[in-house]
């Protein structure tokens, strides 16, 4: 076991003696917030409801919807080279749960992360006996790093990207967050700034590779067929753009340039997708108090001829929407969010739009900006006139070709990952 500093020594005496009891508070109060599956709650507690398969497994811990998806393609690549594989991944959220019972291919399986207690961290490991543990992004929970690592189970960091806020928190217990980095073989990360942050937390440089992001190599969105076919016959001949993945503040900024742009083109159709489905209420009252004629997903109805909005206020559908709206706002961006996926966009053949705020994707931006694959447009008069310019569908197409471009040159990404994934599982199988 490698040497504690003082805080982390402390936290995991906590952990196993008075974390409990907190845990099963929080317990309490999430599921009280709808922000737990009551059926499934044993699982934050560690506890499997299905026995181990036999034989080597590998499992993923992803914090929620954005680290889950991402990784669901290499899922599908190391079950195709591994027969005799089980991939257990492990996730925070409700709505990341719903969405890998959707997504998992066979010979994967879903659990809630158990809470970071000694006792539920200890529970889920002696069960699932995981052959490599793969930490996606940088989420780091102590104990669940420590017990992994006291039973020399190999593990990697991979897709690793840490914010400047994260590097700051950690910076203040810069003794605990080396003593948890240097338990890891190996990271990939997805940029230099990545990388820089956590070497100056503690990570080995010689442990890391800046290999960029694995959503470059994801499959693209799913979508129901059908839906898509009978969606684009009814909005056949009528131009559409999307705004993708929206939070609150977001919404009035689109509603702005689409007011404008429809003096232009007035059968112009917004289809709005926010982040969180649930939102779509406050959103639709929003709509109705501004006196748009809009319809709504959510209540069964279709795009009317008759609407300049469409709220589609559902769960996973983005790769319906992507295929059918040949320009895209990808949102979290014109609020502090720190913006979406554009890869999303990108592979599905939509042109990118984005506000100033994208430093969850600094990078990945900048290589679209470079490649004339994705546009700034950081007030609602700027998103306006790009998105009139770009209903030329010359200019849509050339933009969504310049991203597709982008992408494709990262698509050796996830190959590495499998390959170094692979690696690990073969070193641990050596007699």
């Amino acid at each position: 076991m490698a040497q504690s500093s003082v805080l982390l020594r402390l936290y995991l005496a906590w952990s196993a003696r008075g974390a409990r009891a907190f845990a099963e508070r929080k317990l309490r109060e999430r599921l009280a917030a709808g922000k737990e599956d009551a059926a499934r709650l044993d699982e934050r507690r560690g506890v499997a409801v299905r026995p181990r398969p036999d034989g080597p497994l590998i499992w993923f811990h992803a914090a929620s919807v954005g680290e889950s998806l991402a990784v669901l393609e290499l899922i599908r690549r190391l079950l195709e080279e591994r027969e005799d594989l089980t991939i257990l991944i492990t996730t925070g959220t409700v709505t990341s749960a719903a969405l890998m019972a959707d997504r998992l291919p066979d010979g994967a399986l879903h659990q809630f992360a158990p809470l970071d207690a000694k006792p539920f961290v200890t529970a889920f490991l002696d069960h699932w006996k995981p052959d490599v543990a793969i930490w996606t992004e940088s989420e780091l929970w102590p104990t669940l790093v420590v017990e992994v690592d006291d039973r020399g189970i190999p593990m990697l960091m991979l897709n690793a990207r840490m914010s400047k806020a994260s590097h700051d928190k950690w910076r203040f217990a810069r003794g605990m967050a080396s003593d948890l980095l240097r338990r890891f073989d190996a990271a990939l990360v997805q940029d230099d700034l990545t990388m820089g942050y956590l070497r100056r937390l503690g990570m080995p440089g010689e442990r890391m590779k800046v290999l960029g992001t694995l959503k470059e190599g994801a499959a693209a969105l799913p979508c129901d067929e059908d839906e898509r076919s009978t969606l684009a016959a009814d909005l056949a001949g009528r131009p559409v753009w999307l705004a993708a993945s929206t939070h609150d503040g977001e919404e009035r900024m689109i509603l702005q340039a689409h007011r404008l742009a429809t003096r232009s083109s007035p059968r112009l159709l917004l289809v709005i997708v926010p982040r969180h489905p649930e939102r779509g209420d406050e959103i639709a009252a929003m709509l109705q108090q501004e006196g748009w004629r809009f319809t709504r997903r959510a209540a069964g109805e279709g795009p009317s001829e008759e609407a300049s909005v469409y709220l589609a206020d559902t769960m996973g559908e983005l790769g319906l929407w992507y295929r059918l709206a040949p320009i895209s706002f990808v949102g979290g961006s014109l609020v502090a969010i720190g913006g979406h996926n554009p890869f999303e966009p990108a592979a599905l053949g939509s042109a990118i739009l984005h506000g100033p705020y994208v430093s969850n994707f600094v990078d990945i931006y900048q290589r679209l900006a470079e490649a004339d694959a994705a546009r700034l447009v950081p007030s609602p008069e700027k998103l306006a006139g790009d998105v009139a310019r770009l209903l030329s569908p010359a200019d849509a197409a050339a933009m969504a070709a310049a991203a597709w471009g982008v992408i494709s040159d990262g698509a050796d990404v996830t190959d590495r990952a499998l390959a170094m994934i692979l690696d690990t599982l073969e070193k641990t199988e050596q007699p």
